[in-house]
């Protein structure tokens, strides 16, 4: 295992590590609150709690990517192989623009609803492209935990630089 020098450790600012763990909590309520089917949102309280939500956390998401991409830079090593860092990136953008997908179908969709579109082939289209952004958003997660705990195990600072318990040793 390649150790890397306490002086190159890069660390997140403290307000990225708060918008990297607020995501967490605020993906983890939108998944446990979810709406399993669209007449739930009858409940004219819940489809504008699900609107005021899916907008925050849209406004958060936007807010975020140009925070982090404005003032923070990549805490991989620098000897990282190419191809490793094209995927991190990848996979980074590729979970902003998931995460965005699902907050703009999620829109529409109350929209739509709201407009008396219940039914029918263009609602259950959106549901449909909703529903495979939310599938492909735990794929990309996954990625995204699995190569944290390769860095981890790996202790090459990457970990330390944005999760703040099991800190690797340097």
């Amino acid at each position: 295992m390649q150790k890397i020098a306490k002086n190159q450790n890069k660390r997140y600012s403290y307000l990225a590590k708060f918008f990297h763990w607020g995501f967490v909590f605020l993906f983890g309520h939108g998944i446990i609150k979810k709406v399993d089917n669209i007449e739930q949102l009858e409940d004219i309280s819940l489809l504008k709690f699900e609107i005021l939500f899916a907008s925050i956390f849209l406004f958060f998401l936007i807010l975020r990517f140009f925070y982090m991409k404005k003032t923070q830079t990549t805490s991989l090593p620098k000897e990282t192989p190419k191809s490793q860092k094209f995927a991190a990136k990848l996979v980074h953008y590729s979970m902003y623009l998931c995460l965005a997908f699902i907050c703009i179908l999620g829109l529409m969709i109350g929209l739509f609803f709201w407009l008396g579109f219940k039914n029918g082939l263009v609602i259950e289209f959106i549901i449909l492209i909703h529903e495979n952004s939310i599938s492909i958003i735990y794929w990309l997660i996954a990625i995204h935990i699995i190569a944290a705990l390769y860095h981890r195990f790996r202790s090459d600072g990457v970990w330390n630089s944005m999760v703040p318990i099991w800190l690797e040793k340097n």
